[in-house]
């Protein structure tokens, strides 16, 4: 039986999920780039945080979405097996940039906390984190999904950074909210530490790397 067909097919398909991936990535980029001016603007305006650590987490996303475009293009310019060489690098710089995320915002909260500096408010901080929270939600789905089919887990890594940015997005509307309503100062460094756990738990897989993607819950 000649499998060059069957051979021919898998390749068709896993250049549709390449371009459906590709896809997502310009996505990303375009929508970190309002993100990372709307978040990090109105962060240092109101002296805010959840806001501020949301921004930097944006360009986070920004490096690992321009990393992913980088490793799917290897992949069509030389194959699948060369392609796997920039795997950990990707899978690394975006783990270690959670990393970096994580230290910061623990390092920012205490010192918050300890200062009694309170956060202002932001209304298009608020408006662009509620946008977030769906976009970020169905992104890293998808992002999961093709992940899965490729095998690649530097595409898993970067969904992982989607997922962080709508647990910010949602840190950040609660605190905004919560401090609207109540005027407690702490709540902006609070609800930042929340967030930490996640940072360092998804920044440390991404860093070590694991074989992707059977055995990984979506």
């Amino acid at each position: 039986m000649d499998s060059r067909p069957r051979s021919g097919a898998r390749a068709a398909t896993r250049r549709e999920d390449i371009d459906a991936a590709f896809r997502l990535e310009y996505l990303t980029i375009g929508w970190m780039i309002l993100e990372i001016a709307v978040a990090i603007w109105s962060g240092l305006a109101a002296h805010n945080l959840s806001l501020l650590a949301f921004g930097i987490d944006s360009v986070i996303e920004l490096v690992s979405a321009s990393v992913l475009i980088w490793r799917l293009s290897v992949e069509l310019r030389h194959g699948n097996e060369f392609s796997q060489q920039t795997e950990t690098t990707a899978s690394r710089i975006a783990g270690g940039l959670l990393l970096l995320l994580a230290l910061y915002v623990a390092l920012a909260a205490g010192w918050s906390l300890w200062t009694h500096h309170a956060a202002g408010h932001s209304v298009a901080g608020l408006a662009v984190a509620v946008a977030a929270i769906p976009l970020m939600y169905v992104l890293s789905r998808k992002k999961l999904r093709i992940a899965e089919r490729l095998g690649s887990r530097a595409l898993r890594a970067d969904a992982v950074e989607a997922v962080a940015c709508a647990y910010l997005a949602l840190a950040v509307v609660i605190g905004l909210l919560a401090e609207l309503a109540t005027g407690a100062w702490w709540i902006d460094s609070v609800t930042s530490l929340v967030i930490v756990w996640l940072l360092v738990r998804e920044g440390r897989e991404a860093f070590e790397g694991e074989p992707c993607c059977a055995d990984d819950d979506a």
